[in-house]
This record gives C-alpha cells, sequence and structure tokens, in this order.
C-alpha cells in the first residue's frame, strides 16, 4: 500500500476514529487503527469489541492499494507534530514508512489481517433522520449521564419512539435531560421501552463522527446492538446493560405553576458571576424571583458573597429556589445566547423544570437552603 494525503485533513479524522481504540488492552493490535485503501475509497476503522467505526476520509492519492495496522501513539503524534503539509504511508514486508517533505518515520509492520473486521448487520426497519437533529439529540442529553452509577443503567443515553418522534433521555439521578424529534420510521422498528440505552462513550463518537448536518442519517437496532449510518461513516456500538429509572414519572405534575420566561444570555451570564463565590462543598445558588426581578446569590464561609440580578418578566408571589449552579449552566451551554426557554415551578421545594419550543426539556431538583 502506498497513498499520499493531507496532513492535517487524516489528523481530523484519526482523531475521531482513534476515540474508539482502548489505550491498553490485552490485544495490542487494538490500541491500532486500521487503514484499508482501493482505487477509489480510503477507510479508516477501530474498535474495542464493543464499540466500533468506519470512516471514509476524502483526497487522498493511492498509488497502491492495501491496508496497514497504525499504532494509536505514534502515528497520531506524527500527524500531530509534523510541519510537513503532505505526508505519504508506505507499506513494505517488514515496516510502515511515513515520509514528508523534511521528516521520515519507520514503525513496525504488523498483519492487517488479523485486526477485527467493523462491520454491521443491515435490517430492513430503521429510523430516517437529519444529522443536526441527531447531534441535538445527543448535545442535551448526554452531559446528564452518569457513568458511576450501579444502581441503575445511568451510563448512557436512553432512545425511545414516541409515535413518528425519537426521544433521548439522559439522567443521573439529580437531572434529567429530555429531547425529542420527528423521525421518518422505515418498516418494524422496536426499540422497546427503557431497553435501548447507548453507552455514553458511543453518543460522543457518534456526535463526533456526525459531519453534514443536513444529511439523512439512519439508526436501525439489530442483535442488541445500535448501527448509525452516514454518508462517510459507519458505527455499531453494544448497549449498556441495566434498568433505566422510569423517567416519565420524574416529570413533575404541576396544579399551578408559577411560569418564567428567560432568554438565555442575559441568565448565563449573570449566572457566571454569581457562581464565583461558589465551591465544591457549596455549589447552590439562590434564585430569587419577585417584581419583575431575578436575583442570584452564591455564598460560602470560605470564599464570600456574590449577588447579581436582571429583570424578568415576573408578578407573581416572590419565589426562592436553590439549585447546584453547574447543573443549570450545562442546560444553558447546549442553547444559543438568544434562544428563549421557559422554567416552570411550584413553590420553593419543587423539581424545576425547563423547556424550549423545540421538543427540550430539563428538569433539576431543588437543593436545601440551609446549605
Amino acid at each position: 500500500m502506498k497513498l499520499t494525503f493531507n496532513r492535517e485533513t487524516l489528523l481530523v479524522a484519526f482523531q475521531t476514529v482513534a476515540t474508539v481504540a482502548p489505550s491498553r488492552s490485552p490485544k495490542p493490535i487494538l490500541q491500532c487503527v486500521k487503514i484499508s485503501a482501493s482505487a477509489d475509497q480510503v477507510v479508516l476503522m477501530a474498535t474495542d469489541t464493543e464499540i466500533g467505526i468506519r470512516l471514509s476520509v476524502d483526497d487522498i492519492d493511492v498509488e497502491a492499494p492495501g491496508s496497514a495496522v497504525l499504532p494509536v501513539s505514534e502515528f497520531g503524534n506524527i500527524l500531530r507534530e509534523s510541519t510537513d503539509e503532505k505526508l505519504s504511508v508506505a507499506v513494505s514486508e517488514s515496516s510502515v514508512d511515513i515520509t514528508g517533505e523534511s521528516s521520515l518515520f519507520n514503525m513496525a509492520f504488523q498483519n492487517p489481517d488479523e485486526y477485527p473486521d467493523v462491520n454491521g448487520s443491515e435490517s430492513e426497519s430503521f429510523l430516517k433522520l437529519p444529522a443536526k437533529l441527531l447531534k441535538e439529540l445527543i448535545r442535551r442529553t448526554l452531559y446528564a449521564t452518569d457513568n458511576e452509577s450501579s444502581r441503575y443503567a445511568l451510563g448512557g443515553v436512553l432512545l425511545e419512539l414516541n409515535s413518528s418522534n425519537l426521544v433521548a433521555v439522559g439522567t443521573d439521578g439529580r437531572r434529567l435531560a429530555k429531547m425529542e424529534g420527528p423521525v421518518e420510521v422505515v418498516g418494524a422498528v422496536d426499540l422497546g421501552e427503557s431497553n435501548t440505552i447507548v453507552p455514553s462513550k458511543s453518543m460522543g463518537l457518534i456526535d463526533r463522527a456526525l459531519g453534514n448536518p443536513e444529511e439523512e442519517v439512519t439508526v436501525s437496532l439489530s442483535d442488541g446492538h445500535l448501527l448509525v449510518r452516514t454518508s462517510t461513516a459507519m458505527i455499531t456500538t453494544g448497549l449498556v446493560e441495566g434498568r433505566f429509572p422510569k423517567w416519565k414519572e420524574v416529570f413533575p405534575n404541576f396544579a399551578d405553576p408559577s411560569e418564567i420566561n428567560l432568554t438565555v444570555g442575559p441568565v448565563y451570564s449573570k449566572l457566571r458571576q454569581a457562581s464565583i463565590m461558589t465551591s465544591d462543598e457549596s455549589r447552590g445558588i439562590d434564585f430569587s424571583f419577585d417584581s419583575g426581578t431575578l436575583k442570584m446569590h452564591g455564598l460560602t464561609a470560605q470564599k464570600g458573597e456574590a449577588k447579581t440580578e436582571l429583570p424578568v418578566a415576573y408578578d407573581g408571589d416572590p419565589l426562592t429556589i436553590s439549585m447546584d449552579h453547574r447543573y443549570v449552566a450545562d442546560f444553558l451551554k447546549t442553547l444559543d445566547n438568544e434562544s428563549a426557554f421557559t422554567i416552570s415551578v411550584q413553590g420553593n421545594e419543587s423539581a424545576v423544570l425547563f423547556t424550549t419550543e423545540d421538543g427540550y426539556n430539563y428538569i433539576v431538583m431543588p437543593l436545601a437552603r440551609d446549605r
């Protein structure tokens, strides 16, 4: 095999695929990325036996087709540290040679035939949706997952179908994020109820691999594995085993809630200021709504006190809720500064519901105010 490529272009693709390769493994070949080149296509692939990815890379000059196994650490460092615009990879029976205008690297040859195949089984039933929507589903739920939980399967994002809407849910037991959007259902797709939990690592990989936001992506489920296909990538992943909480029961059933309409930018700015005086032991911020004003109050004995305020459209009874500033910030960071959202709450000790008009819901449990 011999091919020539733009170093920065391949670096971006290689870094995406390399996130799958384990840093340690009883099978050293899994700590590598396999590259396969034909006359009309170059594909990078990696797997840890639970997650696998194939990614096509354009604009590579293939002088001789073939395959090679590239160690993630060494080849990744070459791509990052080299100053050459273009590099060439040539494979012989004893070595893999990487050549640039001002550099030369020789790596030991590993048999590419020993690398596990990365393929996903085809299904006649699948979901079709825009890449932009899938990215939003991931971005607005992944941050709320918890890989440390032993009681529930919280180390992933739950996927469910609600008629023709795909629903994604992430929770760590203290907050819950839900996002849904319309998809095209082809065939008989059955995601089950609380069964299809995609590992957080896999969701992060899918997010990175999604390219053109306007292109259509397919999602299918077969033999306990989720398969995602784009025009350039194929990702297959096992699912998280265990029970997912009954998330629908978490949503508060308000009888007469207070609803406050807000804009992300001003709220996030004031929140960052108020959180300056919080600490790891005391993360609570008091959110006080009264007479057209939102006041935020952060206080710790070790650091001091911070107070901020901004005008809001609220004329109800005085209301104060204490929330972990990190949890509120996580929600705000997924939205544009100009985005509008609504806070719904009933009393000082109820769960707080954040909503947007495009199917995004977020629930935060309040903190005790005697922190």
